[in-house]
């Protein structure tokens, strides 16, 4: 016999498994622990995400309007032609993907199976994770608009490292025979990548893509609205506590140790490209480099559970293996140009 009394719990339990449950705790401990830095801790968290909700309002605006149009047909013309050409237009085309993370998995899938060359895969995998629209709007409103396109270039940069590095590799018989045996389907109820047709830009004169921009439209406000919440509120923690002393000590001060490290802390701590942000202002304002920034910034992204899952998933261990190793150097090498730029 079922135990349907145990639905309940779990359905509780699982509303709770949100980051406005933190939102709301945090500042919770803060009044029973720390009383009197209470107001300060809050102020700060809806200071900085009211700053932020003019940037909010365009990301959410543009992704609904790319979904509804249908603008990922687009994307696959990116992997035809010449072997070299596919590889430029898919780092290209990594950045802008208007894509939800899972959506990476069908997508990839469909264009291995269409036979697209794995070195163009490995661009477009590679730049993916770091930028699209939405990403580019919250790294400049809490980073600004120098360190927001430095990541949108280096996001560019890594996919032609990746894929022409992946290339050269391939040209010495290495790499054959790299794919695991696939599954058909999608990932977290989002159905496969869209290959056919092409997109509808005027798509309000479609009943059902209106629906979709109706729908895309308010789950993405949702979705960017708690996490950026969950990031100010833990900017405030962090400015608030962590001595500045003790960031310049591990990630500030000159030359390429900072930018290693922060690279390498980067890659397990990974945080989402709408929490990483107003985080790593706060780490810039208690001593943290701008090079490291980046390098940690562009780190975690290619460490990302569903980027990870999506190349573990369709290749072999060795592919998997080249696709972290290219991800840290490519990391690194952010870091240090960006560093020397700014």
């Amino acid at each position: 016999m079922v135990d349907v009394t145990q639905t309940p719990k779990r359905d509780w339990l699982a509303h709770l498994k949100t980051p406005w449950t933190l939102v709301v705790l945090i500042p919770m401990l803060v009044a029973l622990l720390d009383p009197a830095r209470t107001g300060e801790i809050i102020t700060f968290a809806v200071r900085a995400l009211g700053g932020t909700l003019p940037f909010i309002i365009v990301a959410v605006l543009m992704l609904a309007y790319l979904k509804a149009a249908g603008a990922e047909a687009m994307i696959a013309q990116a992997f035809e032609g010449r072997q070299t050409q596919s590889i430029i237009m898919a780092a290209l085309f990594g950045g802008l993907a208007p894509f939800c993370s899972c959506e990476v998995i069908p997508f990839i899938a469909g264009l291995l199976a269409l036979g697209a060359p794995l070195p163009a895969v490995m661009a477009f995998w590679l730049s993916s994770p770091l930028i699209d629209p939405p990403t580019l709007l919250i790294t400049a409103a809490a980073l600004g608009w120098p360190f927001a396109i430095g990541k949108a270039v280096a996001a560019v940069s890594l996919g032609l490292f990746g894929g022409f590095a992946l290339k050269a590799v391939m040209g010495t018989g290495a790499f054959t025979n790299v794919l695991r045996p696939r599954q058909s389907g999608g990932c977290c109820g989002c159905g496969p990548s869209p290959f056919e047709g092409s997109p509808v830009w005027r798509f309000w004169t479609k009943d059902n893509r209106r629906d979709e921009f109706r729908v895309q439209l308010v789950e993405n406000a949702l979705f960017l609205m708690k996490w950026l919440a969950l990031a100010y509120m833990l900017e405030a923690l962090l400015v608030t506590y962590v001595p500045a002393e003790l960031i310049a000590g591990v990630v500030g001060g000159e030359g390429a140790l900072p930018v290693v490290i922060a690279a390498f802390v980067g890659m397990p701590a990974y945080l989402n490209s709408y929490v990483a942000p107003p985080l790593l202002a706060g780490l810039m304002e208690q001593g943290m480099t701008a090079g490291a920034a980046m390098s940690f910034m562009i780190a975690g992204a290619v460490s990302s559970i569903p980027a990870m899952a999506a190349v573990w998933s369709l290749v072999k261990p060795r592919v998997f293996a080249a696709y972290l190793g290219l991800g840290i150097s490519g990391a690194i090498l952010s870091g240090l140009v960006f560093g020397a730029v700014i």
